[in-house]
């Protein structure tokens, strides 16, 4: 099995069509093809199911794809680790986050990454917490800032950064604002809630406060963008249970404290592979945030 036939069969796999792959890796169509045929081949296994408009994974292809993504990513560390050794940094940083994450300068740290290592190609992508574990353990990215979602694995491990409570923001005109008390899932029980989609990290917490104090509640107002939720509550439209830090988002609206359940609060981690799958570019990064460099 060759790396290249792994390589061409991952990109036919993310675009669904063989010509757009083709020209993404500036090889010929009929080349392709023939470097996924001599794949199945091999494997003895039909890849792909194809139509006249698109392709999509069997379920041998679907096995195949996280194991082959895998093996390229490790395939890329092992390059950057040598190149490393050798005293530059090459390669690519694809580093995922989340909107407005705490504690962690995200534009600010990679500008200062760039400044110490003008070869490497930085990529950055946004997502849910739950999505971005998903990416790092598959080796898609090469670590992430993200809220915890699950416990370390043999393929993901976790670095705490930093903690901090919820509290909840509403429109000053709000009868929440006028009483300026300390509050509590169940004095929220009745309200209109603005969130984020469910697998944002802080969507994750306010669903944990609000399940461990036993309080059921419905969000009619979904989105997934910082400002987006900031304006619906600068409209009085509902109310919303954030980390503290976004209360200097918009200090017009009234910032509350929640007395929670069970002490839950929003944590921000660095996402990443086992360390022997980290790749040097990652770990320089890593290196920056931990001396406060950035």
């Amino acid at each position: 099995m060759e790396l290249r036939h792994l390589q061409h069969f991952v990109a036919v796999a993310e675009d669904q069509h063989f010509t757009r792959a083709a020209e993404r890796l500036l090889v010929s169509q009929s080349g392709l093809s023939a470097s996924i045929r001599a794949l199945e081949r091999e494997l003895r296994a039909p890849l792909f199911v194809r139509t006249t408009r698109r392709v999509t994974l069997t379920e041998a292809g679907r096995a195949l794809l996280e194991e082959a993504r895998r093996i390229l990513a490790q395939v890329r560390s092992a390059h950057e680790a040598v190149a490393a050794v050798q005293g530059v940094l090459r390669g690519t940083l694809s580093l995922g986050a989340e909107q407005c994450i705490a504690g962690v300068p995200v534009a600010r740290l990679l500008a200062a990454f760039r400044r110490g290592h003008p070869d490497v190609e930085i990529r950055l992508r946004q997502a849910g917490s739950g999505e971005l574990a998903e990416e790092v353990a598959a080796g898609r990215l090469d670590l992430a800032f993200a809220y915890r979602t699950q416990a370390d694995t043999d393929q993901l491990r976790s670095v705490s950064l930093a903690g901090e409570p919820m509290t909840v923001l509403c429109h000053p005109d709000h009868r929440l604002a006028a009483d300026g008390a300390v509050l509590t899932p169940h004095d929220l029980a009745d309200e209109v809630f603005v969130d984020f989609h469910p697998d944002w990290g802080p969507r994750r917490v306010t669903d944990a406060v609000f399940a461990a104090a036993g309080v059921r509640r419905t969000v009619p107002l979904e989105v997934n963008d910082v400002h987006g939720l900031l304006d619906l509550i600068d409209e009085n439209l509902g109310i919303a249970v954030v980390p503290r830090h976004f209360r200097h988002k918009r200090a017009a609206l009234t910032s509350l404290p929640l007395k929670d359940a069970d002490g839950t609060e929003y944590e921000t981690i660095a996402l990443l592979p086992s360390a022997r799958a980290t790749s040097p570019a990652a770990r320089a990064l890593m290196g920056l945030l931990e001396t406060g460099s950035a």
